[in-house]
């Protein structure tokens, strides 16, 4: 929210002198946020809802529902009871 809140604004100011606002950009983080980006590009491709939430889960809507996923094996274990994303995610798992 403070990011968003820096970005919709100009200038950002504690205390009467301006401060900047960024993201976390750790090596650690942008290696879990790349290990989605396949995924992501797919998933993009057939007009879902998608966001990579903070630190690196993978959100989305289907069929009305919003699934998050922390890791790639907790996305594999619920496509298995989804045809829909099993085809559209093939070979990328």
């Amino acid at each position: 929210r403070i990011l968003k809140a820096a970005r919709d604004r100009p200038h950002v100011t504690y205390r009467g002198k301006p401060i900047r606002l960024s993201e976390d950009f750790s090596v650690k983080r942008l290696q879990a946020r790349r290990e989605w980006h396949a995924i992501f590009k797919v998933l993009k491709g057939e007009n879902l809802q998608l966001r990579i939430l903070y630190p690196s889960r993978l959100s989305f809507r289907i069929e009305r529902e919003i699934k998050c996923f922390p890791d790639k094996q907790k996305l594999k274990e619920s496509i298995t009871k989804k045809p829909v994303l099993q085809e559209m995610l093939k070979g990328l798992i």
